[in-house]
């Protein structure tokens, strides 16, 4: 294996150089939140990032997203960084990604397959695999390289699993792998449905913006210790914990994987049979992170996919976390006046938890 292969192969060594751009009247708080998300999310995937560009757009372009006086001062600043890896925090056509593969020399990979390739790192049970594998998969079947100077699947984040080799890939060998795993999520599906139908407890599905805080606060209220982690999309897999509720009955808590902004429909699509655990439930408990600067963009990020996956419909309590920290303290007045009924806990800190779990009792009821 040669130096250059050897580098790419091993995703520890990912250089990446971040570029975004706005596009018409985009809010700039909101576009510098997104970016320094990508920055988050490039760390996740294991890239090191060594510089960021933007650009304010009237409408991408059709051949490179960029204007060409942009794409110089890209390849420019990955020379001078010694980056190997473009990570937009756009979602890129495949033409558009082959074009800048070919013209910057380096891979060029959109936010969306950052995305997907931090949940095939994530997923460790056989359904999220086969989730991650699907979303993969329908998203690699237009971007298998046009050229064979484009070494977009030779391992780092673009990207692993199924995306290591397109000479198997190709065309229809892709979509029998695609029918496959959808026939197997179809059984998933039809195995959850008999499961709700049998289990006695009302079911209650933590939501809400990634890295709000939704696993400590499942492991607060039960007393166990699910994984938990302070990187985005920490929890993939459901998980599920009997919690007692002061009118003596035992509700169903489940932690879900986290909203984020321009989530790929193919990951809701994949995820469907996951996701349905939040639609069918009898009580949703949105989480933000009280602290976060952008708490409330990120709370309209939540009610988006919610509506999305047909879950706007179940009755919801808004759980502000993080309430101990002194930006939610500065923010925790205003957050409290714009969305009524709202509860402000500390999960970490075990902070205003007796109280959630009262009104999680009188919000679900008595079974008959």
């Amino acid at each position: 294996m040669s130096s250059k292969r050897a580098e790419l192969t091993n995703i520890n060594q990912e250089r990446a150089l971040l570029v975004q751009v706005v596009v018409g009247r985009a809010g700039r708080d909101v576009a510098k939140d997104s970016l320094e998300e990508l920055e988050r999310l490039a760390d996740t995937a294991g890239a090191v990032v060594v510089g960021t560009l933007s650009q304010n757009r009237a409408a991408p372009t059709p051949k490179y997203f960029i204007g060409e006086g942009k794409l110089e001062e890209i390849k420019l600043a990955c020379e001078q960084a010694g980056a190997n890896l473009v990570i937009f925090d756009n979602n890129l056509s495949p033409m558009q990604v082959n074009n800048l593969d070919l013209a910057v020399g380096v891979k060029v990979i959109d936010r969306t397959e950052v995305i997907l390739q931090i949940f095939a790192r994530r997923a460790r049970s056989a359904e999220a695999q086969i989730q991650v594998e699907l979303a993969q998969l329908e998203y690699l079947v237009g971007r298998l390289p046009v050229s064979e100077k484009q070494a977009r699947f030779t391992g780092g984040i673009g990207m692993k699993g199924p995306g290591e080799s397109p000479l198997r890939l190709r065309n229809e060998p892709m979509r029998r792998r695609i029918r496959d795993l959808k026939d197997k999520l179809e059984s998933v599906q039809d195995r959850r449905e008999r499961t709700r139908a049998r289990r006695p407890w009302a079911a209650v599905s933590l939501v809400g913006y990634t890295n709000a805080g939704k696993s400590t606060l499942l492991n607060s209220m039960s007393g166990t210790d699910a994984y938990v982690d302070d990187r985005l999309f920490a929890t993939l897999d459901t998980k599920s914990r009997l919690v007692h509720v002061p009118d003596g009955r035992d509700i169903l808590l489940t932690d879900t994987v986290g909203f984020i902004r321009h989530l790929p429909h193919g990951l809701i699509a994949s995820f469907r049979s996951t996701l349905e655990e939040v639609a069918q439930a009898d009580l949703l408990l949105h989480v933000a992170d009280a602290g976060h600067l952008y708490v409330r963009e990120h709370c309209e990020v939540v009610f988006d996919t919610l509506a999305e996956i047909g879950a706007d419909r179940v009755p919801a309590l808004m759980v502000f976390n993080k309430c101990d920290t002194p930006d939610a303290r500065k923010q925790l007045p205003e957050l409290l006046a714009m969305y009524p009924g709202a509860m402000a806990v500390s999960a970490l800190q075990h902070e205003g938890l007796a109280e959630l779990k009262a009104r999680i009792a009188e919000m679900t009821g008595k079974p008959e």
